[in-house]
């Protein structure tokens, strides 16, 4: 339920509000001026009931809060946490007085996040692309793919196994069966034996202490599911549990992870990092101005190409019309044009004869099509692209287009923050020369005393 409660501007008459205090040239004092927060609360209130339920937290809130978490990089307890600390969290959230007191808990965060769903995340990186203004408006953008990777360990097969014995051993724990034998002694010394598994004296014994322990997690699930009823909420669990131990290499829609079922093992060639354990998302950006005007998840690891469709879709829905042309990487080949928009990739002339100055042209948007990997860097190190801790299909594409509009607004914080140095810059220079008025006043009053 919306807290009805009274509207008023009065503040202390002792001391004055957060407004007076802070320094309007502040970056998150600008950014908090130009969102337009009525939109928020007219598209988020209808979520609400009107009669049932303890009274809500401020949707203006909630919202700041999901924006400074990726826009500063900290997770739910640590954003709620510094709120309580700092004055310019409080005045971005609407406060009008500093609040020594947690705004809410975490776990309201994640209710809010479910609340609203993808669409209502939308929403926000609707508005992060509005207050960037005509910048986020061009005929010309640049796209790319990249593994936004899940919140899971290196899925190997053993550890697997592993995991399911510990989770069967909770589940006769919890409901006190008696096991013909729970191999709790025999698991802990296999698991010693699996240690040198890289190593020739041990990597015989290491191989047959994991098999066993394959051997003995579908003894465990099996007696489970003979002893416990059909209608037992362990069921689905230990369903997932003997598709694990049943999978093989070759196997097409493997699990990597008992907690994260829908993670897909992605290949993007790289040296340093072979197969990345997530979903897939493509980015769309402006080509000169650098906004961020498209961000989507992917539950499959599809074709780049055929990511496409979706993205286009969704950045006519962000921004009201087609793009003339979109600059891509070879990943996409195959496909020259999707509706009214022209896709240039490097092989777009390769067999064709053209003149140099078309030739030169296909060449510099190659060059600034590159300029879209550092971006997908800033949000991987600064924006929480880089391990996604929300969970399932519904968090990928949350966390996605949390750390696209973060990226935006932070883009507008740094413009701002030129206009911040220039002026310090006004205020040093009247320093400087109220500084030299004042010397020579000395030293005329000095020559007049002589």
């Amino acid at each position: 339920m919306i807290k009805k409660g009274a509207v008023t501007n009065q503040l202390s008459f002792l001391l004055p509000g957060l407004a007076e205090q802070l320094d309007p040239r502040h970056g998150l004092y600008q950014l908090a001026l130009q969102i337009n927060w009525e939109f928020f609360d007219k598209e988020f209130s209808a979520l609400y009931s009107d009669n049932f339920g303890r009274p809500a937290k401020p949707i203006r809130l909630m919202v700041s809060l999901l924006i400074l978490k990726h826009l500063r990089n900290l997770s739910d307890e640590s954003v709620v946490e510094q709120w309580s600390e700092n004055c310019y969290y409080q005045f971005f959230s609407g406060q009008k007085e500093f609040s020594p007191k947690l705004p809410c808990s975490a776990t309201e965060l994640v209710m809010f996040r479910n609340r609203i769903g993808s669409d209502g995340i939308e929403k926000i990186f609707q508005e992060s692309i509005r207050i960037n203004g005509k910048d986020s408006v061009e005929q010309e953008i640049i796209g790319d793919t990249t593994v936004q990777e899940k919140n899971i360990t290196y899925p190997v097969d053993t550890k697997l196994h592993q995991k399911i014995i510990k989770k069967c051993w909770s589940i006769i724990d919890e409901k006190g069966i008696e096991v013909r034998q729970s191999y709790r002694r025999i698991v802990a010394k296999l698991r010693y034996q699996t240690r040198g598994r890289n190593h020739p004296k041990h990597a015989v014994k290491s191989r047959r202490a994991e098999r066993k322990i394959k051997t003995i997690a579908g003894r465990l699930v099996r007696e489970l599911k003979r002893v416990l009823s059909p209608n037992d909420y362990h069921q689905n669990s230990l369903e997932i549990f003997q598709k694990v131990i049943s999978q093989k290499r070759t196997d097409k829609n493997k699990i990597y992870s008992l907690h994260e079922l829908d993670v897909n093992c992605i290949s993007k060639g790289k040296d340093h990092k072979k197969y990345e354990f997530g979903n897939k998302v493509s980015i769309l950006r402006t080509k000169t101005t650098g906004v961020i005007v498209g961000a989507l998840s992917f539950d499959k690891n599809i074709y780049d190409g055929n990511t496409l469709d979706e993205a286009l879709n969704q950045y006519q829905k962000l921004i009201g019309k087609e793009p003339r042309k979109i600059i891509l990487d070879l990943g996409y080949r195959g496909r020259s044009k999707i509706n009214s928009t022209e896709i240039v990739t490097p092989d777009k002339f390769k067999r064709t004869k053209i003149s140099q100055y078309l030739r030169r042209k296909h060449q510099k948007d190659m060059r600034r099509r590159s300029s879209i990997e550092p971006v997908i860097g800033h949000l991987k190190q600064d924006h929480r692209v880089g391990r996604n801790y929300l969970k399932g299909l519904k968090g990928d594409q949350i966390n996605i287009l949390l750390a696209a509009a973060a990226y935006n607004f932070k883009r507008f914080i740094r413009l701002k923050g030129w206009c911040i140095d220039f002026s310090n810059f006004q205020y040093t220079l009247e320093l400087i020369l109220w500084s030299f008025m004042y010397l020579n006043r000395i030293q005329f009053a000095q020559e007049n005393q002589d």
